[in-house]
């Protein structure tokens, strides 16, 4: 990747982590670029609309959401996705998610989530520890192994906690359950007294993208409501997949 790119690119990435808007010499402290630099790209990503100048600083700008929606164009996430979320949110009492693996890489790309939920929540955006989430291990538990092992030596298999599964051999064994069962539930390998199920969307690989949708609870609400919420979720991963097939498609279940 050409210097300039990968530096216009760092800066987008630090506007973007932050919290607030940051100057020009916070964004030369952040990337490790000199200020002249900076300014110059500075004046690149708001003359394209990436990035907007306020009386504090840098924020993102106003294309960044016309991205966002043309990204979730081409995964097929529109506004019935979402209120399939909402609406199994509102059944289950649970942060439901939509997720996605495509070229080697798994993202959440839709969520129905509280800001301060007791699960933590998870990010929209590139997922680093699909070994560690229920909709990782349903991605991953779908692709062939020399692919799965390309995604794991890429990501690496870190311990986020003491229950994380961490070796590649283990990890097969908990892949092929998930593809037997149709269902993947981890608990506790991302966050304490948090458990997380998954299904996958039926009939969505045929565009070379596989799909999942999985909820996040407290541990003891899953204890008490696995059952009832892994069976919404099998229900929404129908409609999503009736979906994305189109208009009168009949998409087979895993049962």
């Amino acid at each position: 990747m050409p210097q300039s790119v990968d530096r216009a690119l760092d800066v987008l990435d630090a506007v973007a982590a932050s919290d607030g808007p940051l100057t020009a010499k916070a964004l030369a402290r952040r990337t490790g670029c000199a200020l002249s630099t900076v300014y110059e790209l500075l004046g690149a990503l708001t003359a394209r609309g990436h990035l907007v100048r306020t009386a504090g600083g840098y924020t993102l700008g106003y294309r960044v959401p016309a991205l966002h929606r043309a990204f979730q164009r081409q995964m097929r996430v529109d506004d019935e996705v979402h209120g399939l979320l909402h609406t199994a949110r509102r059944a289950i009492g649970a942060d439901t998610y939509f997720s996605a693996y495509r070229d080697g890489g798994i993202a959440v790309l839709a969520g129905a989530a509280d800001a301060g939920a007791p699960t933590g929540g998870f990010s929209l955006g590139q997922d680093a520890d699909g070994h560690a989430t229920a909709h990782g291990k349903v991605l991953l538990s779908a692709l062939p192994r020399a692919a799965r092992l390309r995604y794991l030596s890429g990501t690496g298999m870190r311990a986020i906690t003491p229950r994380t599964i961490t070796s590649a051999e283990r990890l097969d064994v908990e892949l092929r359950r998930v593809r037997r069962e149709g269902v993947a539930v981890e608990v506790e390998e991302c966050a304490p007294g948090v458990a997380c199920v998954a299904v996958p969307v039926p009939g969505a690989a045929g565009s070379g993208v596989r799909t999942a949708v999985s909820a996040a609870l407290p541990l003891e609400e899953f204890l008490r409501h696995g059952r009832q919420v892994t069976d919404v979720l099998r229900h929404v991963a129908v409609e999503a997949g009736r979906l994305a097939a189109g208009p009168g498609a009949d998409v087979a279940t895993d049962g």
